[in-house]
C-alpha cells in the first residue's frame, strides 16, 4: 500500500499515513486529464465576442451606382463583406463554450493528476494548519521549512482565515477547500501541499 509522510510546520516527519491504492498507485491516464482540462478551460471561456452581420451593420440600403453601363464591378451596397466598413460574413457571435462532462470522468481525471503528483514526490501532506496570526512571513518560514516553493497549491479541508490572509501575497499560491479540487488545478501547479485531514477526505471520495 502507498505510503506518504505527514510533516508539521517545522518540517519534522510526525507519522506515516496510508493512502488509497485506488487513487494514488493508479497509471495517470492522460485521456481523462486531457478531456477535464479542456473542459475546464472550455468553461472559463466568456463568449462574448460579436460581429456585425449584413442586416446588422448600419447604412448601405441604397444602391451605390446602376448596374450596367458604368463600367464597375456590380454592387448592391456599401456595406457588402466585401467592402470596407461592410458586414462580417460568418463571424463570431455570442455563445456558450462549457463543455458537461460526467462526474465519473471527472473524478477519474482527478484521481490521475493526484497520482501523478504522489509519483513525481511532488505532493507534501501537513499534519494541520496553525497560524496563530495571519502573517506573510510566519508562512513563507513554513513553506520554507517544509521545503515547498511559493508557488503551490494548497488544499485545505475547512476555511481558515489566518490561512487565506497568510498566503494570498504569494504570487502563483493559490487556496482551496477539498471539495473544490478540479484536476486542472493540479496539473496547473508544480507542487501540491494537502492537509491530513483534506486527503483523507478527498481520497475517501474518490475511491
Amino acid at each position: 500500500m502507498a505510503t506518504v509522510e505527514v510533516k508539521n510546520l517545522e518540517g519534522q516527519t510526525v507519522k506515516q499515513l496510508e493512502l488509497a491504492d485506488q487513487v494514488f498507485a493508479v497509471k495517470p491516464n492522460q485521456s481523462l486529464l486531457w478531456e477535464a482540462t479542456k473542459a475546464y478551460l472550455a468553461g472559463r471561456r466568456r463568449g462574448t465576442h460579436s460581429t456585425k452581420s449584413r442586416d446588422e451593420v448600419s447604412g448601405g440600403g441604397k444602391k451605390p451606382w446602376r448596374q450596367k453601363g458604368t463600367g464597375r464591378a456590380r454592387a448592391g451596397s456599401i456595406r457588402s463583406s466585401l467592402w470596407r466598413h461592410g458586414s462580417i460574413a460568418h463571424g463570431p457571435k455570442p455563445r456558450d463554450y462549457s463543455i458537461r462532462l460526467p462526474k465519473k470522468v471527472l473524478a477519474g481525471a482527478l484521481r490521475s493528476a493526484l497520482a501523478a503528483k504522489y509519483q513525481e514526490n511532488k505532493l507534501t501532506v501537513v499534519d494541520q494548519w496553525s497560524l496563530e496570526e495571519p502573517k506573510t512571513k510566519a508562512f513563507a518560514v513554513a513553506l520554507g521549512k517544509l521545503g515547498v516553493p511559493p508557488k503551490v497549491l494548497i488544499v485545505n479541508d475547512r476555511a481558515d482565515r489566518n490561512l487565506e490572509l497568510s498566503s494570498r501575497n504569494f504570487a502563483g499560491c493559490d487556496l482551496m477547500r477539498h471539495h473544490q479540487l478540479h484536476a486542472y488545478d493540479v496539473l496547473s501547479h508544480d507542487r501540491l501541499l494537502i492537509s491530513e485531514p483534506a486527503l483523507i477526505r478527498l481520497q475517501e471520495s474518490l475511491r
